[in-house]
C-alpha cells in the first residue's frame, strides 16, 4: 500500500462544504481521508507540506478543444492534456469538431485510447449532435454514449433546425444525455466578426448582434422545457441570454451553463487596433454583458466556468480581421482569471473552486470536483498570493493565442495531482 499525505493546507470543497485547514490522506490513488487534525506519518509515506496553498478539487473543465486527430499542429491530447495539468485541471471534455468530426462510436473510442496512452490527465469525450456536424441528420446518439461520450455537440457550428434540434433532445432524454449547444442564429450573424455596437462602428467590422445568440437560447430554452432532456448552453456572452437561463431555472426547466474566462473578463473594447487575438465566436461583448456574466456566476444561474481552449497557429491570427480564426487558449490562465473575481469581491472563494470543480462535474456527471473519501485523488494545489505574468511562449499549449499576454495575475497553480500522481510540475 502507498500513501500520500498532503498536510497544512486550506481545503476548499464546495461538495463537502469544507473550507478549513485539513490533511489529505490518499492510499493507493484514492482519497481516505480528510481530518482536521494532521495525521502522524507512516514509515514510507510521500509527505507534501501544503501550509500556505489552498488544496482543491481538481479542476473539471467541459470545453476543451484538442485538435487531435487531424490538426496536430495547433494541439495534440499530450500537449492538450499538459496544457490541463499545468492549469490545474484534472479531468476534461474533448470537442468533437476535429477532422474528422466525433460522429461514430470508433472515433470516440480512438480519442478515449489515445488520453489514455498520451494525457496526463482524464479525457473525457463529447460527441457531435449530427453526422459530420452538418447539422442535417442526427449522429447514433445510443451508440455514441455507449462507446463513452458523456454529452453530444456540434460545437463551433449551431445546430439551426428547430425540428432536428427537438429530435436531438428527445432521443437524448432517455440516455441522460446531455446536449450542449453553441447558440448562434446564421442568418442574424449575416457574416458579423465583432459585437455589433460602437466599437464594431469604430472599426468598420461587420456586427454579430447579441440577438444572435439570444434567440437561440430562448429557442432551445422552449424545447428544452417541452422535452425534459439535458441541455447545457456554451460559453454564454449575452446579458439577455443569463436573463433567460435564471429564469428557465426558475420554472425548473434542466438547464446548466458556462461562461469563459474571456467573456466575463474583456469586453469589446479589447478589440481596438484590430487584435486579432481577442476574435473569437460569441464575440466579446458590452461592459453590461460582462457584468451580467459575473452576476449570473455568482447566483447560480451559470453552473460552470469553462475555458473553450481553441489553440490556433500563428498563421491563423496573423492576418486581417475578418479572415482571422476564432479562438483562445485558456487552459492556463482560467483560474487566475477567475480568482480576480474574489479579489474584486464578486464571489466568494468556495463559489469559485464550485465553478472548477463541482459544478462542471454535476453538468455533465461526471466522476471528480471532489474531495469525498473513496473517489480518485484528482487534486490541486494553488499558491493564491503568487504574482505571475502572462507569457504565452511558456504555456504548455501548442497555442500562444492568448489576448492575456503579458497582464500581471494573483495567484497561480503550484501542483496538480491525478490519482495521487502528481502530473504538475512537469518532470524531466
Amino acid at each position: 500500500m502507498s500513501r500520500l499525505v498532503v498536510r497544512g493546507g486550506l481545503v476548499i470543497d464546495p461538495s463537502q462544504g469544507i473550507e478549513e485547514e485539513r490533511t489529505l490522506v490518499v492510499e493507493d490513488g484514492v482519497v481516505r481521508s480528510l481530518p482536521a487534525g494532521p495525521p502522524a506519518p507512516l514509515p514510507g509515506d510521500e509527505v507534501v507540506e501544503a501550509r500556505g496553498a489552498w488544496l482543491l478539487p481538481g479542476f473539471v473543465d467541459l470545453h476543451t478543444h484538442l485538435r487531435e486527430p487531424g490538426e496536430e499542429g495547433k494541439e495534440t491530447i499530450e500537449t492538450g492534456g499538459r496544457a490541463a495539468a499545468a492549469g490545474g485541471y484534472t479531468s476534461l471534455v474533448a470537442m468533437p469538431n476535429t477532422k474528422p468530426p466525433i460522429d461514430r462510436p470508433e472515433l470516440v473510442e480512438w480519442v478515449r485510447r489515445r488520453a489514455a496512452e498520451r494525457s496526463p490527465v482524464r479525457v473525457f469525450t463529447a460527441a457531435a449532435i449530427t453526422v459530420g456536424q452538418e447539422g442535417e441528420r442526427l449522429a447514433e446518439l445510443a451508440a455514441l454514449q455507449a462507446a463513452g461520450a458523456v454529452a453530444v455537440t456540434d460545437d463551433g457550428r449551431p445546430v439551426m433546425s428547430a425540428g432536428l434540434m427537438r429530435r436531438a433532445l428527445e432521443y437524448a432524454r432517455p440516455l441522460g444525455l446531455p446536449v450542449m449547444v453553441h447558440e448562434e442564429d446564421l442568418t442574424l450573424v449575416a457574416g458579423g466578426v465583432a459585437n455589433e455596437g460602437p466599437t464594431a462602428t469604430r472599426l468598420g467590422l461587420r456586427g454579430n448582434p447579441a440577438l444572435a445568440e439570444v434567440v437561440m437560447v430562448l429557442r432551445d430554452l422552449a424545447l428544452c422545457e417541452a422535452t425534459g432532456a439535458r441541455l447545457h448552453l456554451a460559453h454564454l456572452s449575452a446579458a439577455a441570454s443569463v436573463r433567460a437561463v435564471r429564469e428557465a431555472k426558475a420554472r425548473g426547466v434542466p438547464v446548466t451553463a458556462e461562461a469563459t474566462p474571456h467573456h466575463f473578463t474583456l469586453d469589446d473594447e479589447a478589440l481596438s487596433g484590430y487584435r486579432t487575438e481577442a476574435k473569437m465566436a460569441p464575440p466579446l461583448r458590452s461592459r453590461e454583458d460582462v457584468s451580467a456574466l459575473r452576476s449570473g456566476l455568482a447566483d447560480g444561474t451559470i453552473d460552470a466556468i469553462a475555458t473553450d481552449h481553441a489553440p490556433h497557429g500563428a498563421g491563423d491570427k496573423d492576418c486581417e480581421f475578418d479572415l482571422a480564426a476564432n479562438g483562445v487558449v485558456g487552459l492556463e490562465t482560467a483560474f487566475a482569471l477567475g480568482l480576480r473575481l474574489v479579489h474584486e469581491g464578486v464571489l466568494s472563494r468556495r463559489r469559485l473552486v464550485e465553478l472548477f470543480s463541482s459544478g462542471p462535474a454535476r453538468a455533465f456527471g461526471l466522476t471528480g470536483g471532489t474531495l469525498k473519501p473513496g473517489v480518485p485523488a484528482d487534486f490541486t494545489l494553488v499558491d493564491p498570493a503568487l504574482d505571475w505574468t502572462v507569457d504565452p511562449s511558456a504555456f504548455a499549449s501548442k497555442g500562444r493565442n492568448s489576448p492575456f499576454a503579458g497582464w500581471k495575475l494573483r495567484g497561480r497553480v503550484t501542483s496538480t495531482y491525478v490519482g495521487g500522481r502528481r502530473v504538475f510540475p512537469f518532470h524531466g
